[in-house]
């Protein structure tokens, strides 16, 4: 079913055919106003609640369902899941007006684009080529942040283990973009990171130049208190070198050769999956 449901997941996000109003984010924001009101004014409690709740209802409608109907409740809930989890059509849509703003020489615009793209971490560019690789180094940890995660999550925890991730994700870059203190949401993040980071940071070894790219990976992942981020950005750079010249006013090369070196790894993700699926280890 993890096969099958990630394939579907893709489509759909391809085709842009998933309602704004069940991207995952929104419905999030309508979940913590409904059930918790102001985010400010959350204790530990209530902050662990908010946390596991949506999790902790995906896992009791898979018990309620399982087996029924010959299975095929089970896997509609699996697509479903995954069709939510998987659409982020916010962040694709601000990376497709940066590109254009790229194309067109749009300085301010392409500032502006970039830092509503990746709102993890300060946009200290200096110069044009400069926000080009800064940008590339967002794509590669968006990559993983929103897709290689949720993916890992997914195939070896279910629809539970990816809902309860991007919780915590949402919480976490609400945290960051509304600059909130909000308990014990930074901590789960970081735990729930930890791993599938290296695994995905390792996927960019694999998919780029191998011998740099272990070395970095050896370097950053193997060391525990490295941040997710620092692994999958530092292996992604040394995994896929840098062009020097680009023929656009702003280098947009740099960026273009980090999502190409990102798709590469998703891909392999997948086939990694279809393997397991074979060998009967993923359900």
């Amino acid at each position: 079913m993890a096969l099958f449901s990630l394939l579907v997941a893709i489509l759909v996000e391809r085709l842009k055919c998933l309602p704004s109003s069940w991207q995952f984010d929104r419905l999030l924001q309508s979940y913590q106003t409904t059930f918790f009101g102001d985010k400010a004014s959350l204790t530990s409690v209530m902050m662990a609640l908010a946390l596991v709740l949506p999790a902790l209802l995906v896992y009791v409608l898979s018990w309620l369902v399982a087996g029924m109907f010959w299975g095929l409740l089970s896997l509609a809930l699996w697509i479903v899941v995954a069709v939510v989890c998987f659409n982020h059509q916010k962040q694709r849509d601000i990376f497709k007006k940066y590109m254009q703003a790229a194309c067109r020489s749009d300085v301010q615009a392409c500032y502006h684009y970039a830092a509503e793209l990746d709102c993890s971490e300060c946009l200290d560019a200096v110069s044009e080529k400069d926000l080009g690789a800064k940008v590339g180094q967002s794509v590669a940890w968006i990559n993983y942040r929103y897709y290689g995660a949720v993916a890992l999550f997914f195939i070896f925890l279910g629809p539970v283990g990816a809902v309860l991730y991007c919780t915590v994700r949402f919480y976490a870059e609400e945290n960051v973009r509304k600059s909130l203190e909000l308990p014990l949401v930074n901590e789960v993040i970081s735990v729930l990171d930890w791993l599938p980071s290296r695994i995905f940071a390792f996927g960019y070894a694999l998919s780029g130049q191998f011998s740099e790219g272990l070395a970095a990976w050896r370097h950053h992942g193997l060391t525990i208190n490295t941040s997710a981020r620092t692994v999958v950005v530092e292996t992604a750079l040394a995994a896929q070198p840098l062009p020097e010249v680009a023929s656009a006013p702003i280098c947009v090369q740099s960026t273009l050769a980090l999502l190409v070196l990102s798709k590469r790894n998703f891909t392999l993700i997948v086939a990694v999956l279809s393997l397991l699926t074979i060998f009967g280890l993923v359900s």
